[in-house]
């Protein structure tokens, strides 16, 4: 192979890896021409703010897909994780410890998700599907259909964690880039994130190497938990009012759509977290195309079933 030829094999592999960063600009340019001051620093950071409590969910999302695997509980257990997190800060007065409370109530849903899952050799569109309806239905129970509103006593200091700011950028936006970053390195890094997109690229030639796959697969569900436990968090701060019946609803489609957009292969093995991260922002990107274009709010759905549908055809031909 001369020099030309590989320079050229080598622009063909760029693309190929990084097609949604050409979908990124290709955005970019669109909004921009729409919105004049789409570039400003104030609307960058308010587009970051905005899509980051799905786009921390989303994350996890995509290890759960590189892993072969589906995750639709995401937008139940949000619901249920911030009600009873609500519940939690009301009784204790503390963010700190409605914070851990959490964390951990997440990561013990999520490995309730992976173990059935993987140990009880489930399908996950079937477990997941199963415990999008429990979750949903426990917290609406708890909250008699009614929502889990935080005390006035503690509902301002609260809400500065989401609605604080640090060098005049959101909090809500520091974290997400924060925990994006942590992400795109632990997966890069890590034994763990080896051994996620070998399990996802060829389940049975990984486990004959001798790695434990279905440890690494329930592992996969248990950071989803453990990532949705903080999006949790951070929504019942920017919202001081959890309505169990609807909130979180349709978190689990974006994210999913979030992934898409992102470049991760639908079937496994192949993907990156910052096209995730990328992906999220382009979600919130064609919503506020959306209505700038006045289409009307009850077709978001549809323009995002799309989108993924056509991400996934995409992905094969690339394929």
């Amino acid at each position: 192979m001369n020099p030309s030829e590989r320079g050229k094999f080598s622009l063909k592999k760029f693309y190929k890896e990084y097609t949604f960063v050409f979908s990124f600009l290709v955005l970019v340019v669109i909004a921009t021409f729409i919105n004049h001051s789409f570039l400003s620093w104030a609307n960058l950071s308010t587009l970051v703010l905005q899509a980051s409590i799905k786009g921390i969910i989303a994350l996890g999302m995509a290890l759960v897909i590189i892993s072969g695997q589906i995750d639709l509980s995401v937008g139940s257990m949000t619901a249920l994780v911030a009600g009873t997190g609500v519940v939690v800060l009301n009784k204790s007065a503390s963010a700190s410890l409605t914070l851990l409370f959490c964390l951990a109530f997440g990561t013990l849903l999520g490995a309730v998700n992976g173990l059935l899952t993987n140990r009880g050799k489930i399908a996950p569109f079937i477990v997941t599907l199963a415990t999008m309806s429990a979750f949903r239905s426990i917290i609406v129970q708890l909250g008699q259909g009614g929502p889990f509103n935080i005390d006035m006593s503690i509902v301002m200091s609260f809400r500065m964690i989401a609605a604080g700011k640090i060098l005049g950028i959101p909090n809500l936006a520091l974290i997400f880039v924060a925990v994006t970053a942590f992400m795109v390195l632990f997966v890069k890094y890590s034994k763990f994130g080896r051994y996620v997109y070998a399990v996802g690229s060829n389940e049975t030639a990984t486990f004959l190497t001798g790695v434990n796959v279905v440890n690494v697969k329930t592992l996969c569900f248990v950071i989803t938990g453990f990532l949705t436990g903080l999006s949790s968090f951070l929504l019942a701060s920017r919202l001081t009012s959890i309505t169990a019946a609807n909130v979180g609803s349709a978190f689990e489609m974006d994210a999913i759509a979030a992934v898409a957009i992102g470049g991760t292969s639908m079937s496994g093995g192949r993907g990156k977290l910052i096209g995730t991260f990328l992906g999220i922002i382009m979600l919130q990107m064609i919503e506020g195309i959306l209505i700038a274009a006045r289409i009307p709010p009850f077709l978001t759905g549809l323009v995002k079933g799309v989108i993924i549908i056509l991400a996934v055809i995409f992905q094969r031909k690339k394929d």
